[in-house]
């Protein structure tokens, strides 16, 4: 029962589903082509909408978060995932070429400076972006931070949250021989870039499984099986994005260059009980980061879904509404 109360009074801060008044391909070069759309008042505030993954794509449910009476939301599929073209490729697909993109976008919009929400992989993003175009952003809303560390890996494809669900652990590692157990990211790869369609699926899906299985605070340890294609294209790009660092020039980047934008205004909505970000990266980040306002969720894992974390996006969102306007 006290699940469902929170449901239902979280639904009560989500937006009515709105429609794109814009939708398109845009041509980024390479070979590759990029979904884009845009939702809410076409004279809006601009707020650009970074999802997760790499490779999750984004969803009609991200457009819930943004008042349509206040906001022009843009939302796109990064490259190789999603509705943009080739579908699961890692050719020409790093974080820069990403960052590229997003400046591609603004421009092609006829956007001066824009908001910039994104979430675990979209927070990476999205930071990444802020630190190279600094001028080009208004505001950072970010949600289960995830700083794209070797420690944040070897926490989750180390062992870390598996000794909080040592089933759902064992299910993950026990597609892989014991002799390449050691990196599970190096050993997924293999498979998952094997030429072998049917093995990259049924890799894909044990990958995503993994992940999926722990989003949520109520999880039970299943997460069901993602449809091949999508789970093809989520764990191919993860994994192609884990194996490089991200494309980082360091480990800790993110962190080090908190100088050039911590005059930034920021919030970061973080789930006190997150299995696969957990909460130690948004307290680092919001240390390095006094224009950042840093709100921890009780009862919340990592899931945009999750009913805390979806009432405080909106309460935040309605309220840089209120004082930019």
């Amino acid at each position: 029962m006290d699940k469902f109360l929170d449901q239902k009074r979280a639904m009560q801060y989500l937006y009515p589903p709105i429609d794109p008044f814009d939708q398109r391909m845009l041509d980024v070069g390479n070979g590759h082509q990029i979904y884009v759309e845009q939702c809410g008042e076409p004279n809006g505030i601009p707020v650009v909408v970074l999802h997760g993954g790499p490779g999750g794509g984004c969803s009609p449910a991200m457009r819930r978060y943004f008042d349509p009476r206040v906001y022009r939301v843009i939302l796109f599929d990064q490259r190789g995932c999603g509705r943009s073209r080739p579908h699961a490729s890692v050719t020409h697909n790093t974080t820069w070429h990403l960052v590229e993109d997003i400046e591609a976008i603004r421009r092609a919009l006829g956007i001066d400076a824009w908001c910039v929400f994104g979430g675990s992989w979209g927070a990476t993003l999205s930071l990444v972006y802020a630190q190279e175009h600094p001028d080009r952003v208004l505001r950072l809303i970010l949600r289960g931070v995830f700083l794209m560390t070797k420690a944040e890996l070897d926490w989750f494809y180390g062992g870390g949250a598996g000794k909080f669900w040592p089933e759902t652990w064992s299910r993950f590692v026990s597609l892989i021989p014991q002799d390449e157990r050691d990196d599970l990211i190096r050993a997924y790869n293999r498979r998952l870039f094997s030429g072998d369609l049917s093995l990259e699926t049924r890799y894909a899906r044990a990958w995503s499984a993994w992940e999926n299985a722990l989003a949520s605070i109520h999880s039970n340890g299943s997460s069901g099986e993602s449809p091949g294609d999508y789970a093809r294209a989520f764990a191919r790009l993860e994994n192609h994005y884990f194996i490089n660092g991200g494309f980082l020039e360091f480990d800790g980047q993110i962190l080090a260059h908190m100088g050039r934008i911590s005059h930034i205004p920021g919030v970061i909505v973080q789930g006190r009980y997150d299995m696969i970000c957990p909460p130690t990266s948004a307290y680092r980040l919001a240390e390095l980061w006094p224009a950042c306002e840093l709100k921890m969720i009780r009862n919340a894992g990592h899931a945009l879904s999750e009913p805390g974390i979806s009432a405080e996006l909106v309460r935040t969102m309605d309220q840089i509404a209120e004082d930019v306007l």
